[in-house]
């Protein structure tokens, strides 16, 4: 079975894609596995380069193949000064908690009418002794909303303010075969299907 460490402490990012990989014959490792520390200064312009970031500084500390993973969040309609980018959840110079994050995001949408048009750009990078494998993609068919519903997906909390437009339903609130639509959508067996051939 090949290994590969995951650049995250964010559980929702391992969850989404451990059981795909271990499908698979991957292991996925967290550096809590590892008994290390890696703190990685996220500095990048854009998602790919904080990925590459994220995979290298892991590599370089464990020397086992590494997938790192970063995304931007753009809303359409409010002014360029308030737009996340790749600090989505880096508010006013701190780091937001996953209540925090649902707050300032159900506030900024109230702020501009109640529904607000979203997009999310993730980049991926795995990380071995070839170099860098770069990928790319988008998520952008949904929309915030200004009341949360109350359930909660650790580490992915804008989920609890987020609809699906084709059937009016917060994601956390899908059902599978809903679900499973959505993740053909979102190029998730892509993604997969990505670092299991460059590992």
């Amino acid at each position: 079975m090949k290994k590969v460490l995951f650049a995250t402490t964010n559980p929702a990012k391992i969850k989404k894609y451990k059981k795909e990989l271990e499908k698979r014959d991957v292991e996925v490792l967290t550096i809590n596995d590892l008994n290390k520390n890696v703190k990685v200064e996220e500095n990048g312009k854009d998602a790919i380069e904080n990925a590459q970031l994220k995979a290298k500084a892991f590599y370089e500390v464990t020397g086992i193949a590494t997938i790192g993973m970063d995304n931007s969040l753009f809303i359409a309609g409010i002014p360029e000064e308030k737009q996340p980018g790749t600090h989505v959840r880096r508010v006013g110079g701190r780091e937001l908690t996953d209540e925090e994050m649902i707050e300032y995001y159900t506030n900024l949408t109230r702020e501009y009418g109640g529904k607000l048009t979203a997009k999310w750009i993730f980049g991926l990078v795995v990380y071995n002794e070839k170099g860098a494998k770069k990928y790319s993609w988008s998520k952008e068919h949904f929309y915030f909303v200004d009341t949360p519903c109350k359930k909660r997906n650790p580490g992915y909390p804008l989920d609890s303010i987020s609809i699906l437009p084709e059937n009016d339903k917060y994601f956390l609130e899908l059902t599978d075969e809903e679900k499973e639509k959505m993740k053909q959508d979102t190029k998730d067996n892509e993604v997969v299907e990505f670092i299991v051939k460059h590992l």
